[in-house]
């Protein structure tokens, strides 16, 4: 049964990664895998639990003797059932309700033109000049929000203020390249960033310190050599072109009040956590809370605003991209149904034993993710590797090499790096690269020719900054 899940697993990974070729939404993919490795899980389990999950099935018949009189295989589904899929789904639940609070917010936002109070202060035609400040714009906004909002809000300001489409492509590429490098370095900035700080793996204060300078490098060496490529002449087009219409009826001051509780929110959610120590879902849920009785005020203050021009927050919820939060679940289910029948578990030996260099680890599995969706490369090893406590790391056989998996240790740090800027190596590989060629209808040719060698020289300048800062730390 364990070779049929993998065997279902993979066939399903290939499935998502050529979602633009079958035309079925990976969404639907990820949820019939998520929830069928489970069934196939529950039907096999007592041949599975005794070996894999001994430890934990005798502790969940020592609370529940009710079930000691029924046979072996219906203990196994009841501890499936009441133990282990509520233990993985309080998991998966805690990232869910955080990418719907966070997506909210960036949501509201968006829909009141608040993002124009910043892009509407863009104003230079100079073309290299252009290239840089969208490129630090779109890197420090990455972190503030995410790579995939910020690679759409960017885009649709490039095509206001750069006509020609194969010049375009270009700052394009530029984009998502800075927007992944961006969402690198801090909890919010990536969904992948997101998981392994909920889960604790990261902490804000070390993911910013540690990654900050590789993240930048990742983008500044494919920026200065993309430079030189560039007519330094003004571009020719007018400053705005293709207007579009404003849908909201509130002030610039009321769009930019609401631009900055946006944001003020989206930093909070850290804060939040550091402060409390609870979970960042109910600091991203107290924002929106806040930011909702806000809105509710505002409105209800200006009668004058006809109901179908208001955006309130029940109103946003309608725009929130459900097919990414049901893929996110799907695929978080199906890797941890793998996690509960071991099979994680022994992927992680076999990487110690034949690799046994984080590194080199952690290098695969960005280049990985050029091709494959970084989230359940990131989940999967998650799932491979536990976080040890001190006293672990001191009776290990090898302490120093065990230390790389403990909170904020090297591998978890890297891993960060490299599943988020190694999907910019093809334009498939992260969600900023494909929702950039959706909207411009990039093809993956064209990226692979322009600007692949780019992502994958400052991939590597990331890679080697994060190294020689650990060498100059004395952690290597």
């Amino acid at each position: 049964m364990v070779a049929l899940m993998v065997s279902t697993f993979v066939i399903g990974y290939l499935l998502i990664a050529l979602e633009h070729k079958i035309q079925i939404n990976k969404a639907a993919v990820a949820v019939v895998l998520g929830m069928s490795l489970w069934v196939m899980y529950i039907y096999a389990g007592d041949s599975l639990i005794k070996g894999v999950n001994s430890e934990d099935f005798s502790h969940f018949l020592s609370i529940n003797p009710e079930y000691a009189a029924l046979p072996l295989a219906k203990q196994c589904i009841k501890f499936i059932s009441e133990s282990q899929i509520i233990h993985y789904l309080g998991e998966q639940v805690q990232i869910i309700f955080y990418l719907i609070g966070a997506m909210t917010i960036v949501e509201l936002v968006d829909v009141h033109g608040g993002f124009s109070c910043i892009t509407d202060r863009i104003k230079t035609r100079n073309k290299r000049k252009l290239l840089w400040i969208l490129s630090f714009f779109t890197f420090f906004m990455s972190a503030i929000l995410d790579n995939l909002t910020t690679a759409i809000l960017m885009t649709m300001l490039l095509r206001k203020i750069i006509p020609v489409k194969k010049e375009r492509w270009i700052f394009c590429g530029m984009v998502i390249l800075a927007a992944n490098s961006g969402g690198a370095w801090t909890p919010t900035g990536d969904v992948t960033t997101i998981m392994l700080w909920i889960n604790e793996n990261v902490t804000t204060a070390a993911l910013i310190t540690e990654l900050f300078l590789p993240s930048l490098l990742s983008m500044l060496v494919p920026l200065a050599i993309l430079t030189f490529s560039l007519d330094a002449s003004d571009a020719d087009a007018p400053a705005i072109l293709n207007e579009a219409p404003s849908t909201t009826a509130t002030t610039p001051a009321e769009r930019m009040s609401i631009f900055v509780l946006g944001v003020s929110g989206l930093i909070f959610i850290p804060v939040f956590k550091a402060i409390t120590g609870l979970p960042p879902f109910m600091g991203v849920m107290l924002a929106l809370g806040a930011i909702w009785v806000f809105m509710e005020i505002l409105y209800d203050r200006r009668p004058d605003i006809p109901r179908a021009q208001q955006h309130r927050v029940s109103d946003v919820f309608a725009r929130i991209d459900l097919s990414t939060i049901l893929f996110f679940f799907g695929i978080l289910m199906a890797v941890s149904a793998l996690q509960a029948v071991g099979v994680l578990a022994e992927v992680s030996k076999f990487l110690d034993r034949e690799v046994h260099n984080v590194y080199v680890i952690n290098t695969i599995i960005g280049a990985m993710s050029s091709i494959v969706d970084n989230v359940p490369l990131v989940a999967g090893a998650m799932g491979m590797y536990d976080i040890p406590t001190h006293a672990e790391i001191l009776a290990s056989a090898e302490p120093a090499y065990t230390a790389y998996y403990a909170q904020d240790g090297v591998f978890w740090q890297l891993l960060a790096y490299c599943a988020g800027v190694g999907g910019s190596i093809l334009i498939i590989g992260s969600a900023a690269g494909v929702v950039v060629m959706g909207i411009e209808k990039i093809t993956f040719a064209w990226y692979l020719k322009k600007v692949s060698l780019l992502a994958l020289i400052g991939y590597f300048s990331g890679i080697g900054t994060y190294v020689l800062q650990n060498l100059l730390l004395g952690r290597l």
